[in-house]
């Protein structure tokens, strides 16, 4: 019975991705981000419970790729398409649909969003034959990538900062950070993954340093705090992997 309990957390991160989904697809994006978290979540917990019951399995290593498909790879392509929307629109709107699908003023602009959930999967699919990604990540991971685009419309609605607002939905502000999360996810930089084999301090220091900092970047800078911590994750692990290489 055991070894199905990460497979059913791992399918309640599929049912979070879709959900997430229809709410993006509304446009209600604190909704969507909100099931996200919840869905990335439970991609940490399904992990810790394959380790902790000592139940890992091929079936649960493919179903958790699929989880992050939906819910860190397909949503976030979403959002950014309705940011790009927003931002050929001239203003931040969360309350309507997409208004241009009967207009003459129809852009392919808003679709080059995608361009982050074609880059997750094809990340996704280079992961599951990688046998080298243990105990670290070469790459972005998706959820990470994933918290990184929801912030931006919880920025625009919970912070309301003219001058955040304004760099948030200009189009290129926009366009170049898709092209940065794609070459992010596939890109060949090695970064430290948040999984505990054991809770000692000696072994896990800079997971722990880590998730302190970013708890308190995210209780003095709310929202915005998530894109700093995204920076400081990247930026940690360079220079981890600097000291270690100059050992």
């Amino acid at each position: 019975m055991k070894r199905h309990i990460p497979n059913l957390i791992t399918l309640l991160n599929v049912l979070c991705g879709c959900i997430a989904t229809v709410f993006a697809v509304a446009n209600i994006l604190e909704m969507a981000a909100l099931f996200v978290c919840l869905g990335i979540f439970l991609d940490f917990l399904d992990g810790l419970a394959a380790r902790l019951l000592r139940v890992k399995s091929e079936l649960g290593v493919q179903l958790d790729s699929l989880a992050d498909m939906i819910t860190s790879g397909l949503v976030p392509g979403i959002v950014m398409f309705q940011l790009l929307n927003m931002s050929e629109l001239g203003g931040w709107n969360m309350a309507s649909n997409i208004s241009w699908a009967s207009d003459s003023d129809f852009s392919f602009l808003p679709f080059s969003g995608f361009l982050i959930t074609l880059a997750s999967a094809y990340r996704l699919a280079k992961f599951n034959i990688d046998e080298n990604q243990v105990n670290s990540f070469i790459g972005l991971p998706t959820p990470a990538n994933a918290l990184l685009i929801i912030s931006l419309p919880l920025i625009l609605l919970y912070q309301n900062n003219d001058v955040l607002n304004g760099i948030i939905l200009n189009q290129w502000f926009l366009i170049s950070l898709t092209l940065l999360s794609g070459y992010l996810l596939n890109s060949r930089i090695e970064l430290f993954a948040l999984k505990f084999e054991n809770w000692g301090f000696k072994d896990n220091a800079l997971r722990y340093i880590f998730i302190i900092i970013s708890l308190v970047v995210l209780i003095t800078m709310r929202f915005l705090g998530i894109p700093l911590i995204i920076v400081f994750y990247v930026l940690g692990s360079w220079v981890q992997n600097l000291t270690v290489k100059n050992r």
